[in-house]
């Protein structure tokens, strides 16, 4: 878990025991982005509740689910979730989170491209950052 800003935590698929690490913690909420079909060894959902986590679970399987819709959902309830408290977005690496980040700042918030990238890069953007600099690039005219 790294986080990438003041109460926001990114990671890949956390295991049990970093579900109760974040819980003791502080936090609040969980964010998934990893779709239904990827397998993972426990119910995060039923765990999440059992450590008395919100829980969301917002499926990005991949580039062509880094739609605009999907950021602004995502972007909605990030906010939401950073209104409660700590907040832990994941997904299998980081890198779709990081996609999610860096265009949930470019296109809901109005951040530079590089500023989003850089916010991006901190959440763990890697292979996805072409797709979000063309996505971007798209939306925003530029």
């Amino acid at each position: 878990m790294k986080q990438f800003i003041g109460d926001a935590f990114s990671s890949g698929q956390p295991s049990r025991e970093d579900l109760a690490r974040f819980a003791r913690s502080g936090g609040r909420t969980i964010i998934n982005l990893r779709a239904a079909s990827e397998p993972v060894e426990f119910d995060e959902a039923v765990e999440a509740g059992r450590l008395g986590l919100h829980y969301l679970h917002l499926p990005v399987a991949g580039a062509a689910d880094l739609t605009p819709s999907n950021v602004r959902q995502f972007g909605a309830a990030f906010d939401r979730a950073r209104d409660a408290g700590l907040v832990l977005v994941h997904c299998a690496s980081a890198n779709r989170v990081g996609a999610m980040v860096a265009l949930d700042q470019a296109l809901n918030r109005r951040a530079s491209l590089e500023a989003a990238l850089d916010l991006g890069r901190l959440a763990g953007l890697t292979s996805l950052e072409p797709t979000v600099i063309a996505i971007a690039k798209q939306a925003t005219g530029g």
